[in-house]
């Protein structure tokens, strides 16, 4: 099955509005430091706080 492809305003929005959380894809802590986007967490942050997340809210994965 496809992934289904978001606009940047559209991932924005979902990300302001709370129902999206934004992942950098990228693990290695130099290239997020680089490539990051404002409020976006790193794939190892991500992946740590797995089990807090809701199943509800939307994982919007981007890389640079």
């Amino acid at each position: 099955m496809p992934v289904p492809r978001i606009s940047p305003a559209e991932a924005r929005s979902k990300v302001q509005n709370g129902s999206g959380l934004l992942v950098c894809a990228y693990a290695e802590p130099e290239k997020f430091s680089q490539n990051h986007l404002e409020g976006a967490l790193s794939r190892q942050d991500f992946e740590a706080r797995l089990g807090e997340i809701s199943k509800d809210t939307e994982i919007i994965f981007y890389c640079a």
